[in-house]
């Protein structure tokens, strides 16, 4: 009896992250969502610049790559054209609260409806470890050596907040992998957002804090420790914006 198995919307491709990297765990959660919803075949996932880049490898199903920043915006065209799929981005801090501020924000106002995982590693990853928007105060990294001043460089960005600000988006929730119970309520969340997509309600954003050992300079354990006592605090976990609970309500 098989107790426990890969799940069929992942590759058999090896991954590249490094070690203690939880890209891995936040690919496995969508492809265990989309096995489960029986959307694997209707799926088309959008891979983002950066770490992620190559997520076209890991998922059986349809992806494209967009240029950096653009994944929302790809994610839009693709789902206006074809109304009937599923389309979610897999998208960094680096990707989506930087470059890729615009078509984020827009994607959010307009309700588009699509599906969106963020990954927030406070870091940029692929590039050597440079001062993301979301790197905290205080943070050494490759371009802030003595610790993000906010003087200098503002202070990091909140990306569920501020679109839970906006009229459009139907679904906003903060998730974290660093344990296993974490990791349970990080795939409801993720479930939900699909679920949402399926349903035709809008636009979905679930945002995940997650380690960066390398450009960070821990070890894994130490990593994963570090989103308890620095990320949370400053990115709570918790629903940002339910509409549909809100008028259950």
């Amino acid at each position: 009896m098989v107790v426990f198995d890969k799940p069929h919307a992942l590759t058999d491709t090896p991954f590249h992250y490094c070690p203690g990297c939880t890209h891995g765990i936040i690919h496995r959660l969508v492809a265990e969502v989309l096995d489960e919803l029986g959307i694997e075949g209707k799926t088309i996932g959008i891979a983002p610049v950066g770490c992620s880049v190559m997520a076209y490898n890991y998922f059986n199903c349809d992806m494209i790559e967009a240029a950096h920043g653009r994944a929302p915006a790809v994610a839009t065209g693709v789902k206006r054209a074809n109304p009937d799929n599923i389309v979610f981005s897999y998208q960094g801090d680096g990707d989506l609260a930087s470059i890729g501020m615009a078509e984020t924000v827009h994607a959010a106002a307009r309700n588009e409806n699509i599906t969106v995982i963020f990954i927030n590693n406070a870091i940029y990853g692929m590039t050597g470890g440079q001062m993301a928007p979301t790197s905290l105060v205080g943070q050494v990294t490759q371009t802030s050596p003595y610790g993000r001043d906010p003087k200098m460089c503002g202070y990091p960005v909140k990306i569920c907040e501020m679109l839970s600000q906006l009229e459009g988006p139907e679904y906003l929730e903060r998730v974290t992998v660093n344990s296993v119970k974490n990791a349970r309520r990080a795939k409801a969340a993720i479930k939900k957002a699909f679920e949402n997509q399926i349903a035709g309600k809008g636009f979905s954003l679930v945002e995940v804090l997650s380690s960066c050992p390398t450009n960070w300079g821990m070890t894994p354990d130490a990593a994963l420790k570090w989103i308890d006592d620095k990320m949370i605090p400053y990115y709570p976990l918790g629903v940002y914006k339910d509409r549909s609970a809100k008028e259950e309500n």
